[in-house]
Protein backbone atom coordinates (compact mmCIF):
# COMPACT_ATOMS: atom_id res chain seq x y z
CA UNK A 1 0.00 0.00 0.00
CA UNK A 2 1.18 3.48 -0.97
CA UNK A 3 0.54 6.71 1.46
CA UNK A 4 -1.28 7.76 -2.16
CA UNK A 5 -3.65 5.16 -1.73
CA UNK A 6 -5.08 6.47 1.53
CA UNK A 7 -7.37 8.97 -0.36
CA UNK A 8 -9.19 5.77 -1.09
CA UNK A 9 -8.85 3.62 1.80
CA UNK A 10 -9.46 6.26 4.83
CA UNK A 11 -13.17 6.62 3.19
CA UNK A 12 -13.22 3.03 3.40
CA UNK A 13 -11.89 2.30 6.97
CA UNK A 14 -14.51 4.77 8.04
CA UNK A 15 -17.33 3.40 6.50
CA UNK A 16 -16.52 -0.18 8.25
CA UNK A 17 -15.98 2.30 11.39
CA UNK A 18 -19.04 3.66 11.36
CA UNK A 19 -20.92 0.48 10.49
CA UNK A 20 -19.57 -1.29 13.74
CA UNK A 21 -20.07 -0.60 17.12
CA UNK A 22 -17.67 1.95 18.03
CA UNK A 23 -14.14 1.30 20.47
CA UNK A 24 -15.07 2.13 24.02
CA UNK A 25 -12.60 5.44 24.32
CA UNK A 26 -14.92 6.29 21.10
CA UNK A 27 -17.73 6.11 23.54
CA UNK A 28 -16.13 7.68 26.70
CA UNK A 29 -15.13 10.87 24.73
CA UNK A 30 -18.25 11.12 22.72
CA UNK A 31 -20.06 10.46 25.97
CA UNK A 32 -18.45 12.86 28.23
CA UNK A 33 -16.07 15.06 26.36
CA UNK A 34 -14.01 15.46 29.18
CA UNK A 35 -9.69 14.81 28.48
CA UNK A 36 -9.75 13.43 32.61
CA UNK A 37 -12.58 10.80 31.86
CA UNK A 38 -10.80 9.90 28.69
CA UNK A 39 -7.63 9.49 30.89
CA UNK A 40 -9.05 7.23 33.42
CA UNK A 41 -10.72 5.15 30.67
CA UNK A 42 -7.56 4.76 28.53
CA UNK A 43 -5.95 3.63 31.53
CA UNK A 44 -8.38 1.26 32.51
CA UNK A 45 -9.04 -0.31 28.95
CA UNK A 46 -5.31 -1.53 28.62
CA UNK A 47 -5.17 -5.03 28.15
CA UNK A 48 -8.90 -5.19 29.16
CA UNK A 49 -11.96 -6.18 26.93
CA UNK A 50 -14.34 -3.31 26.32
CA UNK A 51 -17.38 -4.94 27.93
CA UNK A 52 -15.05 -5.22 31.06
CA UNK A 53 -13.64 -1.22 30.69
CA UNK A 54 -17.57 -0.31 30.20
CA UNK A 55 -18.13 -1.28 33.05
CA UNK A 56 -15.05 -0.16 35.22
CA UNK A 57 -15.87 3.35 33.73
CA UNK A 58 -19.24 3.83 34.83
CA UNK A 59 -18.38 2.55 38.27
CA UNK A 60 -15.38 5.14 38.73
CA UNK A 61 -16.49 8.09 36.94
CA UNK A 62 -20.14 7.67 39.10
CA UNK A 63 -17.66 8.37 42.49
CA UNK A 64 -14.36 10.04 40.70
CA UNK A 65 -15.03 12.09 37.77
CA UNK A 66 -12.62 14.53 39.21
CA UNK A 67 -8.75 14.44 40.62
CA UNK A 68 -10.19 16.06 44.22
CA UNK A 69 -12.53 13.30 43.94
CA UNK A 70 -10.25 10.54 42.83
CA UNK A 71 -8.04 11.60 45.36
CA UNK A 72 -10.49 10.86 48.10
CA UNK A 73 -10.90 7.42 47.33
CA UNK A 74 -8.43 4.75 48.97
CA UNK A 75 -6.68 2.34 46.74
CA UNK A 76 -8.75 -0.94 48.22
CA UNK A 77 -12.44 1.11 46.96
CA UNK A 78 -10.60 2.06 43.99
CA UNK A 79 -9.65 -1.76 43.03
CA UNK A 80 -13.24 -2.56 44.11
CA UNK A 81 -14.91 -0.07 42.05
CA UNK A 82 -12.21 -1.06 38.66
CA UNK A 83 -12.41 -4.82 39.36
CA UNK A 84 -11.95 -7.19 36.78
CA UNK A 85 -10.32 -4.74 34.80
CA UNK A 86 -6.89 -6.14 33.73
CA UNK A 87 -4.11 -5.77 36.12
CA UNK A 88 -6.61 -3.57 38.47
CA UNK A 89 -4.11 -4.06 40.87
CA UNK A 90 -1.50 -1.50 39.68
CA UNK A 91 -3.99 0.45 38.56
CA UNK A 92 -5.47 1.27 41.12
CA UNK A 93 -2.23 2.41 42.40
CA UNK A 94 -1.67 4.51 39.85
CA UNK A 95 -5.04 6.21 40.07
CA UNK A 96 -4.57 6.91 43.32
CA UNK A 97 -1.07 9.01 42.50
CA UNK A 98 -2.78 10.52 39.59
CA UNK A 99 -4.21 13.53 41.75
CA UNK A 100 -1.14 14.03 43.39
CA UNK A 101 0.95 14.16 40.29
CA UNK A 102 -1.58 16.26 38.65
CA UNK A 103 -1.30 18.67 41.34
CA UNK A 104 2.67 18.69 41.87
CA UNK A 105 3.60 18.81 38.28
CA UNK A 106 1.18 20.88 36.39
CA UNK A 107 -1.06 22.89 39.32
CA UNK A 108 -4.22 20.12 39.07
CA UNK A 109 -4.19 21.30 35.45
CA UNK A 110 -4.62 17.97 32.87
CA UNK A 111 -1.80 18.57 30.48
CA UNK A 112 -2.23 18.72 26.17
CA UNK A 113 0.51 17.51 25.05
CA UNK A 114 1.90 13.47 24.95
CA UNK A 115 5.48 14.70 26.22
CA UNK A 116 3.57 15.95 29.39
CA UNK A 117 1.11 13.50 30.14
CA UNK A 118 3.65 10.48 30.17
CA UNK A 119 5.24 12.57 33.63
CA UNK A 120 2.08 11.53 35.33
CA UNK A 121 1.43 7.49 36.73
CA UNK A 122 0.42 4.81 34.66
CA UNK A 123 0.63 6.64 31.35
CA UNK A 124 2.79 5.63 28.57
CA UNK A 125 2.44 7.17 24.88
CA UNK A 126 -0.22 5.05 23.68
CA UNK A 127 -2.52 6.50 26.31
CA UNK A 128 -1.12 10.09 26.29
CA UNK A 129 -1.84 10.48 22.85
CA UNK A 130 -4.96 9.14 22.46
CA UNK A 131 -6.04 11.59 25.69
CA UNK A 132 -4.69 14.39 22.96
CA UNK A 133 -6.35 12.91 20.06
CA UNK A 134 -10.36 12.57 21.69
CA UNK A 135 -9.75 14.77 24.63
CA UNK A 136 -8.05 17.49 23.36
CA UNK A 137 -9.24 16.94 19.73
CA UNK A 138 -5.27 17.95 18.78
CA UNK A 139 -3.30 15.65 16.50
CA UNK A 140 -1.78 12.37 17.86
CA UNK A 141 -1.36 8.64 16.30
CA UNK A 142 -1.85 6.53 19.00
CA UNK A 143 -0.50 3.05 17.74
CA UNK A 144 -1.79 -0.12 20.08
CA UNK A 145 -1.45 -3.69 18.70
CA UNK A 146 -3.89 -3.78 16.31
CA UNK A 147 -2.36 0.15 15.04
CA UNK A 148 1.18 -1.48 14.81
CA UNK A 149 -0.02 -4.70 13.48
CA UNK A 150 -2.48 -3.43 10.84
CA UNK A 151 0.24 -0.68 9.49
CA UNK A 152 3.05 -3.23 8.73
CA UNK A 153 0.68 -5.53 7.29
CA UNK A 154 -0.86 -3.10 5.03
CA UNK A 155 2.97 -2.20 4.12
CA UNK A 156 2.90 1.54 4.99
CA UNK A 157 5.58 0.71 7.87
CA UNK A 158 8.45 -2.19 8.47
CA UNK A 159 8.81 -1.85 11.87
CA UNK A 160 9.50 -3.61 14.82
CA UNK A 161 7.67 -2.07 17.94
CA UNK A 162 5.01 0.36 18.64
CA UNK A 163 7.08 3.13 19.33
CA UNK A 164 8.49 2.75 15.91
CA UNK A 165 5.78 2.42 14.22
CA UNK A 166 4.47 5.83 15.92
CA UNK A 167 7.63 7.33 14.63
CA UNK A 168 7.25 5.79 11.16
CA UNK A 169 3.32 7.01 10.93
CA UNK A 170 4.23 10.50 11.89
CA UNK A 171 6.65 10.72 8.95
CA UNK A 172 4.44 9.55 6.32
CA UNK A 173 0.70 9.83 7.22
CA UNK A 174 -1.04 13.14 6.16
CA UNK A 175 -2.06 15.23 9.63
CA UNK A 176 -5.63 14.86 8.90
CA UNK A 177 -5.76 11.17 9.12
CA UNK A 178 -3.77 11.20 12.65
CA UNK A 179 -6.85 11.90 15.08
CA UNK A 180 -9.26 9.18 13.41
CA UNK A 181 -6.30 6.40 12.42
CA UNK A 182 -6.34 4.56 16.00
CA UNK A 183 -10.20 4.29 15.70
CA UNK A 184 -10.21 3.48 12.61
CA UNK A 185 -7.78 1.11 12.68
CA UNK A 186 -8.83 -0.74 15.98
CA UNK A 187 -12.21 -1.25 14.31
CA UNK A 188 -10.86 -2.67 11.82
CA UNK A 189 -8.92 -5.20 13.56
CA UNK A 190 -11.33 -6.45 15.82
CA UNK A 191 -13.64 -7.05 13.27
CA UNK A 192 -11.83 -8.18 10.25
CA UNK A 193 -8.59 -7.80 10.01
CA UNK A 194 -7.82 -10.70 12.66
CA UNK A 195 -4.34 -11.27 13.87
CA UNK A 196 -4.69 -14.82 12.58
CA UNK A 197 -7.12 -15.72 9.65
CA UNK A 198 -8.40 -12.48 9.04
CA UNK A 199 -11.41 -11.96 6.42
CA UNK A 200 -10.07 -11.04 3.22
CA UNK A 201 -13.01 -11.89 1.10
CA UNK A 202 -14.65 -8.99 0.70
CA UNK A 203 -12.79 -6.46 2.47
CA UNK A 204 -13.47 -2.98 1.28
CA UNK A 205 -9.57 -2.36 0.99
CA UNK A 206 -8.34 -5.76 -0.12
CA UNK A 207 -7.25 -4.36 -3.61
CA UNK A 208 -4.63 -2.19 -2.27
CA UNK A 209 -3.95 -4.16 0.87
CA UNK A 210 -0.11 -6.24 -0.43
CA UNK A 211 -1.26 -8.80 2.24
CA UNK A 212 -4.80 -9.39 1.02
CA UNK A 213 -5.39 -13.38 0.43
CA UNK A 214 -8.46 -12.53 -1.27
CA UNK A 215 -8.00 -12.07 -5.27
CA UNK A 216 -7.70 -8.47 -6.31
CA UNK A 217 -10.13 -6.99 -8.33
Amino acid sequence: MDVRDLRYVVPALKREFESRRAPIMELVAAQTGDPFAILLGTILSARTKDACTAGAIRRLLAVADTPEALERLSVEEIEKLIFPVGFFHVKAQHLKALPVALREKFGGVLPDTVEALCELPGVGRKTANLVVALGFQKPAICVDVHVHRISNRFGLVKTSTPLETEMALRKILPQKYWMTWNSYIVAFGQNRCYPRNPRCAGCPIGRWCPSCAAPKK
